[in-house]
């Protein structure tokens, strides 16, 4: 007999990560928690690699809140706030809060890999890729943009 409300953990470990996930130019992501990894409906976690001299194509993640925790290197996180662009500089331990529909990109000045543990309310790894910072976005039932 089994207890439907006994759910099973699932371990996954650091060498099991799946790159298939939606990517973005300039950086690696990679997947350990999602529904097609674990079943998760709720969250999606994982993990984004930026080599050296190197940004990130700029992007969105839709409806999906994003907490980013740096685990190694100093990347760049970069907004747009109005007409002027916005550079949050960081370093291991430090955390950053990316809301909703936000425009951003990652940045790597530094002369090692930068990489981010990355969780987000959404189950799978929701990108929208955008040819700049001040590119229109549509959300969903608005008129707005």
């Amino acid at each position: 007999m089994t207890d439907d409300w006994h759910g099973s953990l699932r371990h996954v470990r650091a060498g099991e990560l799946s790159g298939d996930t939606n990517q973005t130019s300039g950086m690696t992501r990679l997947e350990a928690v999602s529904g097609s990894t674990v079943g998760s409906r709720k969250v999606w976690m994982g993990e984004t690699h930026v080599a050296p001299a190197t940004n990130s194509g700029d992007h969105h993640h839709g409806e999906a809140e994003t907490s980013i925790y740096v685990r190694s290197g100093h990347p760049v996180f970069v907004f747009a706030d109005g007409d002027r662009e916005v550079r949050i500089e960081t370093g291991p331990g430090d955390y950053v809060f990316v809301p909703p529909y936000a425009p951003h990109r990652e940045e790597n000045p530094g002369d090692e890999d930068a990489v981010v543990i990355i969780a987000r309310s959404s189950q799978e790894g929701v990108v929208v890729n955008l040819p700049s910072l001040w590119a229109p976005v549509q959300r969903p039932g608005s008129t707005e943009r």
